[in-house]
């Protein structure tokens, strides 16, 4: 691949936001810190900047990516229905560490996902959320080389993908936490997929609610 020109910016720059959105709108790759790691996003909707993403991770294309939303109202952008029950769960543990699978829209390339069910979180950090309401839905993975430590700082992340990604914002060093528990909301039942901080037996327990 090119190597590009990696510019660092702190996430209290004013050109943070407007930047961000120029370079995700020209298909460029940007990096952000979340509530469990340094994310590494792009447009989900561009199969060539998806192209880039995994091509930037060495990571393999059979992983689908998931996307982050920064409101309820994005989520008609990316999948096709949510049923009430996952609507319960995103009412009571979003913002957090809950990743949800749904139907994914049928116009996102299969670059972001080959499969018919889209992972989709709405993140627990302020920045991360503002960015994420004024660009809309980001595909995002690790910013970390596959199989390589999760950076901790923007530096840790420059260092493993410098001249692989076009903006880092930084954020500061992040304490590393739990990755999110993820649920298949896609069949009758929900069906746990990665356990993580919150508790399945208290998911399923929401999702019987009347």
């Amino acid at each position: 691949m090119n190597a590009i020109n990696t510019l660092i910016l702190p996430i209290t720059d004013p050109q943070a936001l407007p930047l961000s959105q120029a370079y995700i709108q020209a298909g460029k790759l940007i990096v952000f810190p979340t509530d469990t790691l340094y994310g590494l996003a792009c447009d989900p909707a561009n199969p060539a900047a998806l192209r880039s993403v995994y091509a930037a991770k060495c990571r393999s294309t059979l992983k689908a990516l998931p996307v982050l939303i920064g409101a309820f109202t994005q989520l008609d952008q990316v999948v096709q229905r949510v049923p009430p029950q996952a609507r319960r769960l995103m009412e009571r543990f979003w913002p957090g560490a809950l990743t949800l699978v749904l139907p994914k829209q049928a116009h996102l390339p299969s670059e972001l996902t080959p499969y018919p069910g889209l992972a989709v979180r709405m993140p627990d950090h302020p920045f991360t959320l503002q960015l994420l309401q004024a660009l809309g839905p980001l595909a995002v993975t690790s910013a970390n080389l596959s199989d390589q430590a999760n950076p901790q700082t923007a530096q840790e992340v420059f260092a493993q993908l410098a001249s692989r990604v076009d903006l880092i914002l930084d954020g500061g060093k992040l304490k590393i936490g739990q990755a999110s528990t993820v649920i298949d909301c896609t069949g009758a039942e929900p069906a746990l997929l990665r356990a993580g901080p919150i508790p399945f037996e208290t998911l399923m327990q929401v999702w019987q609610e009347e």
